[in-house]
């Protein structure tokens, strides 16, 4: 298999879905998984090639996203088999994409599927976190700050400042911990931009 070609091929795929998006699954957010599932699997001692496919695909075929997701994983699936994955290797990466979702409460099986899971949930904090988190709020006409009501800074309780402690490797722990503290920062300002104090008592660790 020539890396470099299906790398290529399988970016264009991606892109083709995804880089209209305005959800905060574009085609960046697929790069910027991809990119640090490499860099996590290189430092854990696993495969950074199949990290990097499956970190790439990992939202095809999510039914958030997709009106007809058995579809689009038999699409993926083929262009896998395509440019030269085998039939094992095809199966590693459909199973450590099925164990991505937080909202499913999925628990990876493998090494792959954590480090997978660990680099979707580091673009999910942090500052990119933060602006996708508005993104994906107005996306479904969420407002983003509404006292007792479902609003986007609620998101951060229900989700996101969970993710630091849910995080499988060593080297997610560690940029979690400092996203992690970065959105607390961020609250901290927030609350006291809306309410106009001095210091807040809202945020917790």
């Amino acid at each position: 298999m020539d890396k470099r070609d299906a790398l290529e091929r399988i970016r264009h795929f991606v892109n083709d879905f995804f880089t209209d998006d305005t959800s905060g699954h574009d085609d960046a957010h697929m790069k910027r998984v991809a990119s640090w599932a490499k860099f996590i699997a290189i430092k854990e001692g696993e495969n950074p090639f199949l990290c990097e496919v499956a970190a790439l695909l990992h939202d095809v075929g999510d039914h958030k996203l997709f009106s007809d997701p058995a579809q689009a994983i038999q699409q993926r699936d083929k262009l896998l088999m395509d440019v030269g994955f085998t039939e094992n290797e095809v199966d590693t990466i459909d199973d450590a994409i099925r164990t991505v979702s937080f909202s499913r409460g999925a628990v990876p099986n493998s090494r792959i599927g954590e480090i997978i899971q660990d680099a979707d949930r580091l673009d999910a904090i942090g500052a990119v976190g933060i602006a996708r988190a508005f993104a994906f709020g107005g996306t479904i006409n969420q407002p983003i700050y509404k006292e007792d009501e479902k609003d986007a800074i609620s998101h951060f309780y229900e989700k996101l400042l969970k993710l630091r402690e849910l995080m499988h490797t060593e080297c997610g722990k560690q940029e979690a911990e400092r996203r992690h503290q970065f959105m607390l920062q961020y609250l901290e300002e927030f609350y006291r931009e809306q309410e106009c104090r001095e210091e807040t008592s809202h945020v917790t660790e």
